[in-house]
């Protein structure tokens, strides 16, 4: 089936149902083959995988995602997506649609025990961040992720020392991501305004750097976030709330040198700083 005859099947079925795409949803139906087929190929999936679908619309990509792993959850927030979903998928028994809120739904809750899962989704735009920030930081993570983000934020969460960010910084801590390819915004319809991207994160078995306390590490990168444009100094200066005598000294026994700006830091030097400054603050 051809892109264009994918568009017009989109169109076709949406006006039989008497549906149109929620804005306030975020809803962007892909209608692009060629993209669905990077998605799965990204996605690498075997019959004995699970895949937790987000966000399905009308079922496009969670048919092909049945035909290849062993069971597919996925949860739509449209309750007349999710019963339409219902209906046409009753006959695939490796497939469960939950009507609900992604981000109100513990993974662990509808991934069974024993199996390691992954994350394939079509994000709309306005919950890409708590939707990685919720699976990043689950009890139960997925080993994988696939996910359509704009190309902007692709980009930063991909991006390294010298264009991070505190984004770009919460996602690497937890996996390796990797851009698959961009897509234009006519692959979805209705088209966005801006294009987007597949976005690839391979979670590692444990955090890239070793530290005591995650929500400590993550106040001390945000700190120094503050004022991503200025020197370090002067944002951790305003972040920690600490005069800047006592920055310089922290900055200079991590080894870092107070001009640099946020940015231009790795893991292992926020690492370093947070325990510099963790130390410090029980000495205090």
């Amino acid at each position: 089936m051809k892109e264009t005859s994918l568009l017009a099947e989109t169109r076709r079925r949406l006006r039989q149902l008497d549906l149109r795409a929620r804005k306030r949803l975020g809803q962007r139906f892909l209608v692009d083959r060629q993209v669905l087929q990077q998605i799965l190929t990204a996605a690498e999936l075997a019959a004995d995988d699970t895949v937790l679908e987000i966000g399905p619309g009308l079922g496009v990509l969670t048919g092909e995602l049945a035909k290849k792993a062993g069971r597919v959850i996925a949860v739509e927030l449209d309750d007349r997506l999710a019963s339409l979903l219902k209906q046409e998928m009753a006959a695939l028994p490796n497939v469960t649609i939950i009507n609900d809120d992604i981000l109100k739904i513990d993974p662990a809750d509808v991934v069974p025990k024993t199996d390691k899962y992954k994350v394939v989704a079509n994000l709309p735009y306005y919950i890409t961040s708590p939707v990685l920030r919720h699976f990043l930081e689950a009890t139960k993570k997925p080993h994988l992720m696939v996910v359509m983000v704009q190309k902007e934020v692709a980009e930063a969460i991909a991006a390294g020392p010298g264009k991070r960010s505190l984004l770009s910084i919460s996602v690497q801590f937890y996996g390796r991501p990797a851009i698959i390819s961009q897509v234009p915004a006519s692959a979805f319809y209705p088209a966005p305004e801006v294009d987007s991207a597949i976005l690839r994160i391979e979670l590692y078995p444990e955090p890239a750097v070793a530290v005591d306390n995650v929500q400590g590490f993550f106040a001390t990168v945000r700190a120094g976030f503050v004022n991503p444009r200025k020197q370090l100094i002067n944002s951790l200066t305003q972040g920690l709330g600490l005069p800047k005598a006592d920055i310089t000294n922290l900055l200079v026994e991590a080894d870092i040198a107070p001009q640099r700006r946020a940015e231009t830091l790795t893991l292992e030097e926020w690492a370093q700083l947070y325990q510099v400054y963790s130390k410090w603050k029980k000495a205090a």
